[in-house]
């Protein structure tokens, strides 16, 4: 009779510099999307929970901010984030840029005492044997379980990481149904979705200045869900440039967010937006809780 095999179940947090591509690699291993993911730096905000399960594991991935000197509340509360999911880690995926010359010395203060898998990302840009004097600069610095090169936006190498990742995680029965992929409610990713359409339409401060929140989310059977967001800004100015001429701007934001949250909801809604202005939100603790940026 052959030993049974065993199961492993654990959490592994992500790390590194805004831009690196933690939530693209998330959203790959995951199969869908469950991250917000822009070609702008520094866009997810909460500790985003994704989780894969199969016969033999379970793995609870932690997404965090990109790791910053933070400027005003908004972002200390974010750095407390990646400090909070590195704690409760078993392992951490440090995300280093492999077209980048120098160590992302920063980010691995973050790492602390956990094992941590080096995963050098964005390998499609550059030949492999130019990354080997970064992992040497990394590998001074600290001591790695493990170096895996990758590249998250093409999907390649991903399933070497993930073979590695389970590896390291400890021995255990699963956390979560093995069919739920999130514990993030259906409001939370709609919200994200919305704030996912703002940084692709949007320039400079205005997509960092916002804030999404779902005011009401009415679902009805055997018709639409009516579905009601508000975005925060910070100043009137930047009321005028989500709203544009018309309202034309806002109108495009609803629509190319409409379509995306019937894709993930797999079911037809109506999208109400509107722009709320709360001055300097972002440094105001009463807001920063109310929107649920907490420790």
């Amino acid at each position: 009779m052959t030993e049974p095999k065993l199961f492993r179940c654990g959490y592994a947090a992500l790390l590194g510099r805004p831009n690196v591509g933690k939530s693209t690699l998330v959203n790959q291993l995951i199969g869908q999307k469950v991250s917000i993911v822009t070609r702008k730096p520094q866009t997810t905000r909460n500790r985003v929970l994704g989780i894969l399960s199969d016969p033999g594991f379970q793995l609870i991935l932690l997404d965090t901010p990109g790791v910053i000197n933070p400027n005003y509340g908004l972002q200390r509360t974010m750095m407390r984030t990646v400090t909070s999911a590195v704690r409760d880690a078993d392992v951490v995926l440090f995300l280093a840029d492999a077209t980048f010359d120098t160590p992302d010395t920063l980010s691995l203060e973050y790492a602390g005492g956990k094992p941590v898998i080096l995963v050098l990302n964005k390998m499609d840009k550059i030949a492999k044997e130019n990354a080997l004097p970064l992992v040497e600069e990394y590998q001074k610095l600290r001591e790695f379980v493990d170096v895996v090169p990758i590249s998250a936006l093409k999907g390649r190498n991903v399933d070497a990481l993930l073979r590695v990742i389970t590896r390291h995680l400890p021995e255990g029965p699963r956390l979560y149904p093995e069919e739920m992929i999130s514990e993030h409610p259906e409001r939370f990713f709609v919200a994200e979705i919305v704030r996912e359409k703002i940084f692709e339409k949007y320039r400079q401060e205005v997509p960092y200045a916002t804030q999404v929140n779902i005011v009401s989310y009415d679902e009805r059977e055997g018709e639409k869900d009516v579905i009601e967001a508000e975005i925060v800004v910070e100043r009137d100015s930047q009321k005028g440039i989500l709203i544009g001429k018309g309202g034309l701007a806002l109108k495009a934001v609803g629509v190319a967010a409409r379509v995306d949250i019937e894709e993930f909801l797999q079911r037809p809604v109506y999208l109400r937006l509107f722009v709320k202005v709360r001055d300097d939100w972002r440094n105001k603790d009463t807001f920063l809780k109310s929107y649920g940026f907490t420790d």
